[in-house]
């Protein structure tokens, strides 16, 4: 095991994971099985188009349907996909990838390497209006492709025959083949002409090449399951028939339906999270995960004031925030999740050692009514009225109201802020189309290095949602991309010091969610983001 393997896997984390270690496949194969296992998520799937997902929902439904050239399975261990082999050059910028043969889509067709190519560049052209490019950086041509610069085809990919694929890039990228099996998944061709606008959109509108395929999704309900698929390449090691999910908004309803027996795992209130410790299937999801406040500084002069931004994070106790939405959070003073590494260190707690403007992130009254005067000023206004938008879900609902009244608390009536609750799918749409003020939002890493937080406030860069530029800040993010050692991490520190000190964005905690995971079930994998399905199974009681 090199020393990045080691670095993840001391960032990953699997579910029941006592479990796993405890019983092998292979015995679970003499035990007596359910064939399905019921779960819950929290928000609508938005989109299956590969190259439109930017939820969290519809990322963990592709990381079960769709197989990119590598898997990521327990403890972030690296484990064949479609690729049964690569190889890179010396020089590091040259990876071939060789295929399976026998890896094939639910349509019947063979998985070969235009797939990757043709998903690819679909993904970055700008026609698609894909929010998934930055995963691309560091492929040749990846930004000019983006930018409309050069046609998709001048991108660093190519097929040498039906099942040897081939990858150049501008620069070596150490993390390559995590970065592989974290969402760059291949499209049949035939599929995304035949459905067209529609592709994507419902279950029955898309082809998949994953260990299950989705059924019963239309578009818009809030339930529907994952079906075994009799074309994967590994079919005979997916125990599971069916994974039947259900969207639950009210942690008391999921709670009441694990009681029930009618789901096999339920995310806890903070009040049932305080009752359930002691609880045997009581288990901590630590989640790669950042929640903050995004300003649209581009639309709104007053959300431009460095000080109002400032006033804002100073108005809130982070403290009494994690008490308040319970569960396993824990408080944010970096964008970067407490997951991330960089040159052998725990990069959020290094910030933090290393950031002397991390007063813009302490809980301070006084400071934040001096702040707020100094930016009214500059405004020539008096007092401000903004809407703070969030999703509609209970975690969001108290987080929103939370942060209201301490708007609220710390500044009277020279502060007015309205509460709207909404869709995940509504909200995550306007934001994309730059239609809110101020909204709670949040960002899961797709692997564990600081890079992977901090691209998106790169100029330009379609989750930077309210267009925030700062070049100090853009040179720092760019340099760090081949720095090695200390150096990249000076410019990596760097950056979040702009973040912070111009409170680009509001970091308010990470992510740590408490769940009750029924004893019976194992072999479900959690790396931070997304559950994976394709090795768990459930005991028969």
């Amino acid at each position: 095991m090199n020393k990045l393997q080691k670095l993840l896997l001391v960032a990953s984390l699997t579910l029941t994971a006592g479990s796993l270690t405890a019983c092998s496949s292979s015995s679970a194969s003499k035990a007596k099985l359910k064939s399905q296992l019921n779960w819950m998520t929290t928000s609508e799937v938005e989109t299956m188009d590969p190259s439109k997902v930017v939820d969290t929902t519809g990322g963990e439904q592709l990381t079960n349907v769709m197989e990119g050239l590598y898997n990521l399975d327990a403890n972030s261990k690296l484990t064949p996909g479609v690729a049964k082999a690569s190889k890179v050059s010396k020089d590091g910028l040259t990876w071939t990838f060789y295929l399976r043969k026998n890896a094939r889509w639910s349509n019947g067709d063979p998985v070969t390497a235009s797939d990757f190519v043709y998903a690819w560049q679909r993904t970055l052209d700008p026609k698609t209006g894909s929010q998934q490019s930055n995963l691309y950086d560091g492929i040749k041509n990846a930004d000019l492709v983006v930018a409309g610069k050069k046609k998709p085809s001048s991108l660093g990919v190519k097929a040498v025959g039906k099942y040897k694929l081939v990858v150049n890039l501008e620069h070596k990228l150490p993390y390559m083949k995590y970065l592989v099996a974290s969402g760059l998944y291949p499209q049949n061709r035939k599929a995304v002409e035949k459905f067209g606008k529609r592709y994507g959109t419902a279950s029955k509108y898309m082809v998949y090449n994953g260990a299950f395929k989705q059924t019963g999704w239309t578009g818009s309900n809030l339930s529907w399951k994952l079906v075994k698929n009799p074309y994967y390449w590994d079919k005979k090691n997916v125990k599971l028939q069916i994974v039947a999910y259900s969207v639950q908004k009210t942690q008391s309803t999921d709670l009441n339906l694990y009681q029930s027996g009618k789901l096999d795992a339920a995310l806890l209130s903070s009040q049932a999270s305080k009752a359930m410790k002691t609880n045997k299937a009581y288990t901590v999801r630590r989640q790669g995960n950042t929640q903050y406040l995004t300003y649209n500084v581009a639309k709104y002069k007053f959300l431009r004031n460095v000080w109002v931004r400032r006033a804002l994070s100073m108005a809130v106790n982070r403290q009494a925030l994690v008490k308040t939405v319970g569960g396993e959070n824990t408080v944010a003073k970096t964008f970067s999740a407490p997951t991330v590494v960089a040159s052998g260190k725990k990069f959020a707690a290094y910030v933090e050692q290393h950031n002397p403007n991390n007063s813009y992130m302490t809980y301070n009254k006084k400071q934040a009514n001096a702040y707020l005067e100094k930016g009214l000023k500059e405004l020539g206004m008096k007092k401000l009225s903004f809407t703070l938008t969030g999703d509609d879900d209970d975690t969001s609902k108290q987080t929103t109201e939370y942060l209201q009244s301490c708007f609220k608390v710390a500044f009277g009536d020279k502060v007015d802020v309205s509460v709207s609750n909404l869709p995940k799918t509504t909200r995550v749409s306007r934001m994309l189309n730059g239609q809110y003020q101020v909204t709670l939002t949040g960002l899961t890493g797709d692997f564990p290095d600081p890079y992977n937080f901090l691209k998106y406030m790169l100029t330009g860069q379609s989750y930077n949602f309210g267009k925030w530029s700062d070049k100090a800040y853009d040179q720092a993010v760019q340099k760090s991309q081949t720095a090695t050692g200390a150096k990249r991490l000076s410019y990596l520190l760097q950056a979040e010091k702009v973040l912070t000190n111009q409170q680009a964005l509001t970091p308010l905690y990470h992510m740590g969610q408490a769940w009750l995971v029924r004893p019976s079930v194992h072999g479900v994998v959690f790396n931070g983001g997304s559950y994976w399905f394709a090795h768990a199974y459930v005991y028969a009681n």
